[in-house]
């Protein structure tokens, strides 16, 4: 689960009174060399930051001259968002209110040849990670005077949402202007309500009682100079109470060509607009919702669209929040879509920048529905289910649907029949795991567009490759429509629908789902059948699953995993409804509770995760004291049912190969688990005793080639818990490397045999011992036996390999075959040397060699020493024949950071090359040497 820093974005809600001020200034006009106060008021905006005691910090930029737009900053403050700037600290004056008073031409450091036009600003704590805004979670902006003549309105402040109010309300407007001899008026609808004559300022009680849009204007003149400045008010009409029609959807429902009907959940809330490209973005009668008798839904009619046009849309909720449909399944973010190569998502709609703020939803008419192609598909038996797990954006360099659709031959050629695909409906941010999810329905378009994902599944589908999504429900985060509407600053608020105010379990981030609220049940069920119905998919794997209790147990690790009947019943509701949509669909959980819940759970008919990779890795590295992986078979558990989805690697774990290289065991020199070679075969005698014990596995991406880059790896290179879900380099060269070529050729005769014979479903006898040095599986059923034997020592041994008859058996992996007169002479075994006996020849599939350039890569006898090294190294090879030669370094986001090019061509024989180390920082980092036409990759650890 990806864990982040969440800045809070609360939406303050009105009742019939004017929205206060965040930001105010004295003085009100002041020019770029003028010192000028700001005063923020923490208890608006978004209000994160009320109540806290401080320090608080300004974080400010400027708008000048040069700046793309309006609200482009540039020439921040402060170095640092995460750390304190004394410069910035303001100083409370009470009551939430901060001040800090500076000029701006010596504050900022602005070029001289530059004007600074705004100022740009939000607030925080030292590290922020509680954040002030403006009320729609965007920046904050102050005008610097450009000089001339200028009135503003400061009470009610102008911009923004109009300002509802009740029919009769009375509000004090005031206005200053630039020029204290002025002539001042104040108008209503045109009309003049007040005066003020040689004066700065000007202030009226006006009573507002015409129905709809109502406009205040502020118009004064000096020295023949006139300037003007507006605020709009609302009367808003009475509410209609009106059923919901028949057939009404959630989210969008599509009526004609021309109209929709929208339809939002916000109980408690007073009144609802809907604003968009069809209305301009103003609150009109004709798109003010109706509310249900119930008060909890609000719906009304569209009418009047462009059939096939693409309309913005949002809902204005009390008149002060603007939110997108948590239903749409198409979201445009003013900050992160233009992050979006057009060849991931051609012709994206742009966002409609100077209309409105925040995210906004998407709808338009006549779809032309994508045309599915595969028919007749048939899902993997859950016994036979291999799932990749991979990670769209470290998979593929253009981390979209269409690269991933054309990569699936080398999927199935490994004989993968399920993908699982960390999440991808819209989430916070371009950069993720995925794991802070904003809505549900809409497909991320950094991956792509909805039809694309849905070609990548067909095509799945056409190859008998299943596609499971990774669904977090058990929390969301701040841009969700559902967080925002019910949110006091800091939380949920006690009357949210969907969240509870504190989390109830450990380990939470983002918002907790309440998943004993009716509101939750409803919109999680949606969730949950709408992408197995209009995508098709095949399953979910549902993230934190542990966490849907209501059992307050916040800080009690122990307690959260305890036997949790409340838990299994939502968990049986879930799965209900699931195959009441879909009989045969896959539902994995992410649980690791006590293993009494886990089994009554996988008697029910759901999939659970077992994650063995600590003990498999031990294994790996050779040592064995917690080596036993015995838990990756069902029947150790006790269950009844073989529905545990082992793996020895996920996106949560280690690396085994990472841990193999780094940790592994040196006893030996003659078997140093911290050679490549020795490391990648040891991850073979691991991948035998994996794939053979009965029940669902899970690989994770390029485990199958030895993947041995960190989990912890940061794109620098250097190794940090906090670049745990930062990208990760995408080693598709791996494959031409001979010995992780040969890993992913044992992986693919594993798969192989497992998938095609029926004893791995359901053997009628199943043995493992698994504690120990000497490891071994035996497993039979009415037309094979198998024994698969192993070593994970770092010296020889022998093993009773127990055969289950006399006679011939034959070595699957070879091709060989003994013939057994004592089932129980031992055999010895070499350090990590493993066996695959079957008691009939069965054919491996053929073997995918590597290409010409990597078994020249072989040959090259390619080493780096001393590794890891500090100031220098020496680069060794072997020349077959003269040829030239060039050494080069990258760090692992690929970035070259050394050339070194040997003149002419060197000889047949060994070379050795002198690399200098200074100045790189200290991390993993890859030496490729290019030799001709051939090559070679190995990896360097710089030491500080």
């Amino acid at each position: 689960m990806k864990i982040l820093r969440l800045l809070g974005l609360l939406l303050l809600l009105i009742s019939g009174a004017v929205q206060a001020q965040v930001v105010t200034t004295q003085p009100v006009f002041f020019r770029e060399t003028d010192p000028v106060t700001i005063i923020f008021d923490a208890s608006q905006g978004n209000g994160a930051l009320a109540g806290f005691t401080g320090p608080v910090y300004i974080w400010t930029g400027v708008v000048t001259n040069l700046s793309a737009t309006n609200t482009s900053w540039r020439h921040v403050k402060s170095p640092s968002f995460g750390t304190a700037d004394p410069a910035a600290e303001m100083t409370s004056l009470g009551n939430n209110r901060w001040s800090i008073t500076f000029t701006p031409r010596t504050f900022y450091p602005v070029p001289a040849n530059e004007t600074i036009l705004r100022l740009g600003m939000i607030f925080k704590n030292a590290n922020g990670s509680i954040v002030g805004r403006a009320s729609d979670g965007g920046d904050i902006f102050v005008d610097v005077f450009q000089g001339g003549y200028a009135v503003r309105i400061t009470s009610p402040p102008s911009g923004g949402n109009p300002q509802f109010v009740a029919s009769g309300t009375t509000v004090n407007v005031t206005g200053v202007a630039s020029s204290s001899a002025s002539q001042l008026s104040l108008l209503l609808n045109n009309v003049q309500v007040g005066q003020q004559a040689n004066a700065g300022s000007i202030s009226a009680n006006i009573t507002l009682s015409q129905s709809g849009r109502n406009v205040v204007r502020l118009r004064g003149t000096s020295s023949a100079l006139s300037a003007s400045d507006s605020v709009v008010f609302i009367v808003r009409p009475a509410v209609t109470t009106a059923a919901l029609p028949a057939g009404t959807k959630d989210g969008i429902t599509y009526l004609s060509s021309t109209s929709v009907r929208l339809k939002l959940t916000a109980p408690g809330k007073q009144f609802v607009y809907v604003l968009g490209e069809f209305n301009n973005w103003q609150a009109q009668q004709a798109t003010y919702m109706n509310r249900t008798p119930d008060g909890n839904d609000w719906w009304v009619d569209i009418t009047g669209l462009t059939p096939g046009q693409e309309y913005a849309y949002q809902y204005l909720v009390d008149g002060e929040l603007r939110v997108a449909d948590p239903y749409a399944e198409k979201i445009l973010d003013p900050n992160n879509d233009r992050f979006i190569p057009a060849v991931t998502y051609p012709n994206l709609k742009p966002y409609p920048t100077g209309q409105t703020s925040g995210i906004v939803s998407v709808l338009q008419t006549n779809q032309t529905p994508y045309q599915w192609t595969t028919t007749g598909y048939t899902r993997p038996k859950k016994t036979d289910l291999v799932l990749y797990e991979l990670h769209l954006r470290d998979f593929i360099a253009r981390h979209d649907y269409q690269t991933l659709r054309d990569t699936l031959d080398y999927l199935q050629r490994l004989g993968i029949n399920a993908i699982e695909l960390m999440p991808v409906n819209e989430f916070e941010g371009n950069d993720s795991w995925g794991y802070n999810p904003s809505f549900y329905f809409a497909p991320d378009k950094y991956y792509g567009t909805k039809n694309e994902l849905k070609r990548l599944i067909d095509e799945c589908h056409r190859r008998g490759m299943a596609v499971v999504l990774d669904m977090v429900l058990n929390h969301s985060f701040g841009q969700s429509p559902m967080v925002q509407m019910y949110f006091d600053g800091t939380r949920p608020t006690a009357n949210s629908p969907w969240f509870n105010r504190d989390a109830t379990h450990p380990f939470n981030v983002g918002y907790d789902f309440n998943h004993e609220s009716p509101f939750t049940r409803y919109f999680s069920k949606r969730v949950m059948e709408f992408w197995l119905q209009e995508y098709r998919i095949d399953g979910y794997r549902f993230d934190l699953s542990k966490g849907f209790t209501q059992r307050n147990t916040p800080n009690d690790v122990g307690a959260w995993g305890a036997y949790d009947q409340s838990r299994i019943n939502i968990w049986l509701d879930y799965h209900s409804h699931l195959t009441s949509v879909d009989p045969n669909v896959f539902n994995i959980l992410e649980h690791f509770a006590d293993n009494s819940e886990e089994r009554v759970l996988a008697d029910a008919g759901m999939m659970l995760w077992g994650n063995m990779t600590h003990n498999y890795n031990e294994a790996t590295m050779g040592y064995l004291a917690q080596s036993d992986f015995g838990g990756v078979y069902h029947g150790a558990r006790n269950w009844s049912q073989p529905n545990l989805v082992g793996y020895m690697e996920s996106h949560d774990e280690e690396r085994l190969m990472y841990k193999n290289l780094t940790f592994g065991n040196q006893a030996n020199p003659a078997h140093n688990v911290r050679d490549l070679n020795v490391g990648l075969a040891r991850n073979e005698a691991a991948a035998a005793f994996f794939f053979t014990v009965p029940g669902p596995k899970m690989i994770w991406q390029f485990g199958e080639l030895g993947y041995d880059f960190s989990i912890n790896a940061c794109p620098n290179g250097t190794i940090d818990p906090n670049c745990r879900v930062a990208n990760k380099p995408i080693r598709w060269d791996y494959q031409q490397n001979a010995n992780r070529q040969r890993l992913y050729n044992v992986y693919r005769n594993l798969i192989t045999l497992r998938t095609t014979q029926p004893v791995f479903e359901n053997p009628t006898t199943y043995v493992q011992r698994l504690s120990g040095a000497a490891k071994s599986i035996h497993l039979s059923d009415a037309n094979l036996s198998v024994a698969i034997l192993g070593n994970f020592d770092v010296t020889s041994t022998t093993i009773d390999p127990r055969f289950q008859s006399t006679g011939k058996w034959y070595n699957y992996m070879t091709g060989d075959s003994i013939t057994v007169t004592n089932t129980n002479a031992l055999l010895t075994l070499q350090p990590g040397e493993y066996r695959v006996f079957t008691s009939r020849r069965i054919t491996r599939p053929a073997v995918i060699t590597t290409t010409r350039a990597a078994r020249q890569a072989a040959a090259l006898g390619l080493s780096v020493a001393p590794n890891p090294a500090q100031a220098t190294a020496t680069v060794r090879l072997t020349l077959s024949s003269a040829a030239p030669v060039q050494v080069s370094v990258t760090n692992v986001i690929g970035s070259e950071v050394r050339r070194i090019t040997l003149p002419g061509r060197q000889a047949a024989g060994t070379v050795e090359v002198g690399l200098p180390l200074q100045g790189l920082a200290p991390g993993l980092y890859l030496v490729k040497v290019q030799a001709g036409t051939a090559s070679a990759t190995t990896r360097l650890l710089v030491q500080p």
